[in-house]
């Protein structure tokens, strides 16, 4: 068999697919570990040159759906999830999204796919937040978790600044030297965005070992390198808003006065939009050369072609929206839809007709398009409820250690959402690894860790 250059590579797989079937029967917690793992260092199909059509992610998709079945066989013969978990209002609301996809699915313009991008998304759900509130009942196997994906992504790391060195750090080679692990710079910025403060909230808790506190300091030195060295504005600005997020966090503000304040400030831009894009429409930097025309090039809306093709992205998906409002026109179907919805006038250089270059470029218009009004809805609600969780968990945990790590991951998450104002890569397992587990981890600590007015009784 090792002679038959077809059966080459199966037949060399057989040893480890062995290995991770009696792990997982045996020993599934120390599967979900390596899962966290191999994500970041894993490889998809096509960028082996394996496939043209249908792309998977090797091997972090096929653990994920097999954790998923071993989940459901586990769930049908014994009854495993607690029902706190599931009556948890996040669980909820992703119940309801999934729900709501399987029937849009069924309504899709294109069947085949949809179904192939729910079923995607379910290995993601259970894999990364179905499965985790029995780890992560155990405040170390959060930790441990983190640490996982946190190592393999500085690994990353490294090989893409060696390879970037080639180059004299380029802007242009930032988009590309992230291959084979991650498709662009986009992806790559928003890990190292969202590992950045749980990295530093890690370096302020006395009850993990000096070493690893040592570790997460120099981990987060790393990740701040790499994202300025990744040129991916959308990493930046989700940072800056991070900071802002836990400034608010110091000052102890509400989180609905932060919402009331942000609805003023949405209902003035609504006013004088006209007034704010004249104004943007004078930036004309580019984001090209210097750090600095980077950040300025953030605003640009005239002559920048990745704004603007964001723009036509968006503009497409409120377009097809209109034609097909309440169902949409089918989970995962944007990228093969949108073209008849371009117009020559928004149309840019790097604009295309064959869903290259992402998808609608929004986790919010993204299902708008694709899902109809409600599927925006259930989004903008996980929102809401999981900022309002956030919050909540900052000022009510009991014990000072779990405080600092609800920060690390509240923050490590919201850079997501606000990413996802800009991008969308909960169809990736590199993101949606991080970000279903990130909530997983605050859900069991709101269900399983003391809070304030529970110590309070204890104590009386």
């Amino acid at each position: 068999m090792v002679y038959k250059k077809d059966m080459f590579y199966p037949y060399n797989m057989l040893p480890f697919i062995l290995i991770i079937v009696y792990t997982a029967i045996f020993h599934l917690q120390k599967l979900v570990f390596f899962l966290a793992f191999c994500t970041p260092l894993a490889i998809s199909l096509k960028e082996m040159g394996l496939s043209d059509g249908m792309d998977l992610s090797l091997p972090s998709e096929p653990l994920m759906a097999g954790i998923m079945l071993l989940y459901i066989f586990n769930e049908l013969s014994s009854r495993i999830t607690d029902k706190k978990f599931i009556n948890h209002p996040v669980t909820v609301l992703i119940v309801i999204q999934l729900s709501w996809m399987f029937i849009t699915s069924l309504t899709s313009t294109e069947v085949a796919i949809s179904l192939k991008y729910l079923v995607s998304r379910l290995w993601f759900i259970f894999s990364c937040y179905i499965i985790m509130p029995h780890l992560f009942q155990n405040k170390k196997n959060i930790i441990k978790f983190v640490y996982c994906y946190a190592v393999a992504l500085a690994l990353v790391v490294f090989y893409t600044v060696i390879q970037h060195a080639k180059f004299n750090f380029n802007d242009k080679a930032a988009d590309w030297v992230v291959s084979p692990f991650y498709n662009d710079h986009t992806a790559y910025g928003a890990a190292l965005a969202m590992f950045i403060p749980i990295m530093m909230c890690f370096v302020f808790m006395k009850s993990i070992s000096k070493f690893l506190r040592v570790l997460a300091l120099a981990l987060f030195f790393l990740f701040v390198f790499a994202i300025i060295l990744s040129f991916a504005r959308a990493g930046w600005l989700s940072l800056i808003v991070a900071c802002s997020i836990f400034a608010t966090l110091i000052l102890r503000i509400k989180f609905r006065t932060i919402l009331f304040t942000l609805i003023i400030f949405g209902s003035i831009f609504y006013v004088f939009q006209t007034e704010i894009f004249i104004a943007l429409g004078r930036n004309n930097t580019d984001a090209e050369g210097s750090f600095s025309n980077n950040i300025e090039s953030v605003s640009n809306i005239s002559t920048d072609a990745s704004n603007l093709e964001r723009l036509n992205r968006w503009s497409c998906a409120i377009r097809m929206w209109k034609d097909k409002p309440v169902l949409g026109w089918g989970p995962g179907t944007y990228m093969f839809k949108y073209a008849p919805y371009q117009l020559s006038s928004e149309k840019t250089i790097i604009s295309t007709n064959f869903g290259t270059n992402g998808n609608a470029h929004s986790e919010y218009l993204g299902p708008l398009s694709e899902q109809g009004i409600l599927g925006l809805l259930i989004v903008v609600g996980i929102l809401l409820y999981c900022t309002s969780l956030g919050y909540r968990l900052v000022y009510t945990v009991a014990e000072p250690e779990i405080r600092i790590l609800v920060i690390g991951l509240f923050l490590g998450l919201m850079t997501y959402f606000v990413h996802g104002f800009l991008n969308n890569f909960l169809d990736t397992d590199k993101l949606s690894l991080p970000f279903w587990s990130f909530l997983a981890a605050l859900v069991s600590i709101d269900l399983y860790y003391q809070k304030k007015e529970k110590a309070a009784k204890l104590k009386i």
